[in-house]
């Protein structure tokens, strides 16, 4: 769409409602959706089946968890704790932590880059047990199961010189994790996801999706193991912004007509262009804080292998 000025989105739930709009049902995609009156949470499920329905889709194969909450916006510690549990149920269903497994958890993006520091920071507030548990055994961690939790930031190609993927097979290789979560910031086609969206899926992550420089994918055809992806959208380009801005003009054009529109209006000067909030700091700062946590609850409370 839109040439060099597609509108971008690296969440499945926007793509599925790309044909609702158009009354489209697609072969092959299983969508279950969920919402919490009291916490104003919605969960929408979607569950790409098909090598058709990926191709509709423009997503590969697995399922794609997608929680909504406004309020994430809003600095509640109580609720942030509430979005947490969320996280955990889900990463412990997708990743199996019902019994004791190795995880390495992978901060993706750049820390000197605010919005694209969420994976970075998540990784700091992160339980690491590995070296505890190699060391002393799991009673070292003064629980009688545990997961062996081990975590890396990789950084950018720009300061290391290297892909994250060749980083991270390395260190798949010689730590032979079970499974693999990586966090990273994300983009959306629409303003209100902004911070307040996170998708969780079992098809793994594109470093580098947020702001359309996409490296080697990280999942389990290239890594060897699951690969658990966590993102969250902080970023949002040109034609986002005038696409929302717009959007009541919109309304009454065909899909195709409204890529021409875009495509006219936006200059080259703007295809390269990504706007954030101006409160990203605090905001980086609190959903980080929000994604650790559902992490280490997570990976509390294992059974026995």
């Amino acid at each position: 769409m839109l040439g060099n000025y597609r509108v971008r989105t690296d969440l499945a739930v926007e793509s599925k409602e790309k044909f609702e709009k158009d009354n489209v049902e697609i072969s092959g995609v299983v969508i279950h959706e969920d919402y919490d009156k009291e916490r104003d949470l919605r969960t929408t499920v979607v569950k790409i089946e098909t090598e058709h329905g990926a191709r509709m889709m423009e997503k590969p194969m697995g399922t794609y968890i997608t929680l909504e909450a406004p309020d994430m916006a809003v600095p509640d510690e109580g609720y942030h704790r509430e979005i947490s549990e969320k996280i955990a149920e889900h990463i412990r269903r997708l990743a199996g932590l019902n019994e004791e497994k190795s995880v390495l958890v992978a901060g993706l993006g750049n820390l000197q880059i605010t919005p694209d520091a969420l994976g970075p920071r998540a990784v700091q507030n992160l339980r690491i047990t590995r070296h505890i548990i190699r060391e002393y055994g799991v009673a070292g961690t003064g629980q009688e199961h545990a997961h062996q939790v081990s975590s890396i930031v990789p950084g950018v190609m720009a300061q290391t010189g290297m892909e994250t993927l060749e980083i991270l097979q390395g260190i798949v290789r010689e730590t032979k994790p079970d499974v693999v979560i990586a966090i990273d910031a994300l983009a959306a086609r629409s303003t209100k996801r902004l911070n307040c969206t996170i998708q969780i899926t079992d098809t793994g992550i594109n470093p580098g999706s947020g702001v359309g420089n996409h490296r080697c994918s990280l999942n389990e055809k290239s890594l060897g193991v699951p690969v658990i992806g966590i993102g969250i959208p902080t970023v949002v380009d040109a034609a986002t912004i005038v696409h929302d801005a717009m959007a009541h003009l919109l309304e009454t054009l065909e899909e195709a007509e409204i890529e021409e529109f875009l495509s006219e209006l936006i200059t080259p000067s703007l295809s390269s262009m990504f706007v954030t909030p101006k409160d990203i700091d605090e905001t980086i700062r609190r959903l980080s804080f929000t994604v650790s946590e559902g992490l280490n609850l997570a990976f509390e409370g294992c059974q026995q292998a």
